[in-house]
């Protein structure tokens, strides 16, 4: 895991003054990196860099993430797992770390989601290994593939099957649709439209099949 420090603490872990620290950010030297709320920090591979040695090098990891939304769709993620565990198996990679969870592929906070992308900023993953490109997420697929790639990751889709562009619509509709329905769904006024518009996708997507 990259530690993170704040800037009185990586100024004594290197034993230099917070005013050096605050000269090398500004001429880029060392720049620190920043959270959201505008508060400075250091990793430890800037504590590499602040000495001028080298890193040592962190044995990358070959992870297995599987996901479903909901609960009733347990069987399903083992069984995704299992397939996952095959298709590793059968191309001699060894497993490392195991990543489960049930959640919405909408949802961009899920724990496990989560750490996972602390992994990749970590640069702990060298493969990560998924069923469908939805597992890991409903939008933005070439953004975390990109992400994985720049930390020295890269990513295997177990099924690389596409839809057509007709029924990739249908789908990401239907998961906005999903999305939507759940957060209204106390709303009575809303619930009948919203099972309109479902039962209409539904039937423009069984004419697509």
């Amino acid at each position: 895991m990259n530690a993170r420090y704040k800037p009185g603490e990586f100024a004594k872990k290197i034993n230099r003054s917070i005013g050096t620290l605050r000269i090398w950010d500004k001429n880029g030297k060392l720049p620190a990196k920043r959270l959201p709320s505008g508060h400075r920090y250091y990793t430890e591979e800037d504590y590499y860099k602040a000495l001028s040695i080298e890193q040592p090098k962190v044995k990358k990891k070959t992870v297995i993430y599987a996901r479903v939304s909901s609960t009733k769709q347990k069987p399903d993620l083992i069984r995704q797992r299992e397939a996952l565990e095959g298709f590793c198996l059968a191309r001699g990679y060894i497993i490392d770390d195991v990543i489960e969870e049930i959640g919405g592929g909408l949802n961009y906070t899920r724990p496990q989601f989560l750490r996972l992308m602390t992994m990749i900023e970590n640069k702990e993953i060298g493969t990560l290994v998924i069923a469908f490109k939805d597992r890991l997420c409903r939008f933005g697929f070439e953004y975390f593939e990109n992400f994985l790639t720049t930390h020295e990751g890269k990513l295997i889709v177990a099924n690389a099957q596409t839809l057509s562009p007709q029924q990739e619509l249908v789908e990401d509709l239907m998961a906005v649709i999903h999305s939507f329905s759940c957060r209204l769904y106390g709303l009575r006024k809303y619930k009948k439209e919203i099972n309109r518009i479902v039962k209409e996708t539904e039937k423009q997507s069984d004419v697509l099949e």
